[in-house]
């Protein structure tokens, strides 16, 4: 072999060592690093699993099932009644809603009738509900974003809207106030005058919370072009509620697919316009919760001001056992679309229940748009989707 070969094979060697050595040092510097399962972010007991390269995140691996209560297989051993108030913890931000959805698929299931002034209490006490749950956001996203004011006055707010559940159905969190067929009682008194005096609180102190925090540009610049959800994205997962209407997609069932008495009432749909970003940015979906919020306020006034006379609930005996078949039936929910598909075989007890929340599909998008952001973007992405672990779990 001659000198020059022999040199030519060392030199190759060289270099395939420093490559192999290099090799070596890339996948050296990426880690593995556990967020959570307790975080100020994840609004419940998640982990996340995240890959990075120093700050870059590379990829996402959400790990669920800490608050798994087995709800659906519980429901089969219960009469229709007896689930209400398991339902509260689907969502206990939002247990009105999620008794609202229930109550909607076991009437729809037994060919129930609930009296008009049930539907427009009913109303009601779900947009209440969703003003009190986007109050809660509010003030978290400005914990994320390093804001500590905005959740005091959240909690001052929402606490008004607890009082009128207390004097409503005496429970603060899980009210279990729905029934099948309508309400557990009408209004108590002094309740209209009530919600009425904190509409009108409210509507101002919502100027007050943009000027803080909506339009702080601290905040807008934690917040824009953060965590970008494209509109065919959001919609090839499933997402729905306020983070697909972030992205600039006009779907609400109230609207798309009306149920109870919101045709009778008038309301817009706010949606992301990118209007300090880009639209479906952490920004989009924030503002859409907070516009969503006067437009809860319009539907209460007006169902207040049409609240009819009646009865507050149908005659339904305490055990009742409808024909045999199946329903699926979902309501739009402060955190999406809250499905409930339900088989009755004839019998007191449903066959089979399965649950479809808002949460699930909207966390399993949030890998997808995290590749190759900062870890610090990625606890304002997450906390920008809202999501509530008991929803996830079940």
């Amino acid at each position: 072999m001659s000198e020059k070969l022999k040199l030519d094979n060392r030199s190759t060697s060289i270099v395939k060592d420093a490559a192999s050595h290099m090799a070596e040092v890339v996948v050296g510097e990426e880690m593995l690093i556990n967020m959570g399962p307790q975080h100020p972010s994840t609004h419940g007991v998640l982990n996340k699993v995240l890959k990075t390269d120093g700050e870059i995140i590379s990829e996402v691996f959400p790990q669920i099932g800490y608050l798994h209560r087995g709800l659906e297989k519980i429901a089969e051993k219960l009469n229709y009644h007896q689930f209400m108030p398991y339902t509260d913890r689907i969502d206990y931000l939002a247990a009105m809603n999620c008794n609202l959805a229930y109550a909607m698929a076991i009437e729809k299931l037994a060919a129930i009738e609930v009296p008009k002034r049930a539907e427009y209490i009913r109303v009601i006490m779900a947009e209440l509900n969703r003003i009190a749950t986007h109050l809660v956001f509010m003030g978290t996203m400005g914990l994320e974003t390093g804001a500590w004011t905005p959740i005091v006055y959240g909690f001052r707010e929402r606490e008004e809207i607890l009082d009128l559940f207390e004097m409503t159905c005496g429970q603060r969190l899980t009210y279990n106030y729905m029934r099948i067929g309508g309400v557990s009682d009408d209004l108590p008194n002094g309740f209209v005058d009530k919600a009425r005096k904190f509409c009108d609180v409210l509507e101002k102190k919502l100027v007050e919370y943009n000027n803080l925090l909506s339009y702080n540009q601290i905040f807008i610049d934690r917040m824009a072009k953060v965590g970008v959800l494209p509109a065919d994205l959001a919609v090839d997962y499933g997402v729905t509620g306020p983070a697909l209407r972030g992205s600039g997609v006009k779907w609400d069932l109230r609207k798309n697919e009306p149920y109870s008495v919101y045709p009778e009432l008038e309301f817009d749909i706010p949606v992301g316009k990118g209007e300090l970003g880009k639209v479906g940015d952490a920004w989009d979906r924030y503002m859409v919760r907070m516009r969503e919020i006067e437009q809860s306020i319009r539907i209460v006034r007006q169902a207040l001001d049409k609240l009819p006379a009646g009865d507050v609930r149908a005659k339904v005996g305490r055990i009742f056992k409808p024909a045999q078949g199946e329903v699926y039936v979902r309501a739009e929910n402060p955190r999406g679309e809250l499905g409930f598909y339900v088989v009755s075989d004839g019998s007191a007890n449903p066959y089979r229940l399965k649950i479809r929340t808002g949460s699930f599909n909207n966390l399993s998008a949030v890998p997808p748009i995290s590749k190759g952001m900062m870890i610090s973007d990625f606890v304002i992405t997450l906390g920008s989707f809202d999501v509530v672990l008991p929803e996830i779990d079940r």
